[in-house]
């Protein structure tokens, strides 16, 4: 056999490569229009889950579905794969990443020193905006409101720790599943 030539694939696992291709498809149609775009998926993939969750008709969707797998095997899955694991809370590196960030919030709302230590490791960070949250989610917390300061906190130190990304498209987001 040359170099050239392809290894010789049994019917039956180029099929199970295909349905499990198309079952990757079908994960794509449960997210919302903003994730898929985050993902960088090729235009034509795109539109195609998009039109998938529009359509109504049993036979169309079947077909669509159909339609989103001979797509996928133009596409490299990995990418894809690695995205729907981080959503999914998979990657053990950036759960240990998120529970980072909360010991570092747990700690700046405990305690005054705590936030010179943080900027003292994170010269990037912005020490005014980090007080106010502190101050708020304090103040939220003895009044039992719900978390909303809270949670803006914990997204404020996870861009910060993250190296100053702003994006909050690292950890699952309601709005990431439709």
């Amino acid at each position: 056999m040359s170099n050239n030539e392809q290894e010789w694939v049994s019917k039956t696992q180029m099929k199970k490569q295909m349905d499990s291709l198309q079952d990757l498809g079908m994960q794509l149609t449960k997210l919302s229009a903003d994730t898929l775009k985050k993902i960088g998926l090729s235009e034509d993939l795109y539109e195609a889950v998009v039109t998938y969750k529009k359509i109504t008709s049993n036979g169309a969707l079947k077909r669509q579905a159909q339609y989103i797998g001979r797509l996928m095997r133009d596409t490299d899955p990995e990418p894809i794969e690695r995205y729907l694991a981080k959503l999914r809370g998979e990657n053990a590196a950036h759960n240990a990443f998120l529970q980072r960030v909360e010991q570092a919030r747990d700690r700046l709302i405990a305690g005054d020193d705590a936030l010179t230590a943080f900027i003292a490791d994170y010269p990037h960070a912005d020490a005014g905006k980090l007080r106010t949250l502190i101050r708020n989610t304090r103040k939220e917390q003895e009044s039992n409101k719900p978390p909303k300061n809270f949670r803006a906190l914990f997204q404020e130190i996870k861009a910060v720790m993250d190296g100053g990304h702003t994006d909050a498209d690292d950890g699952v987001q309601e709005e990431d599943f439709e």
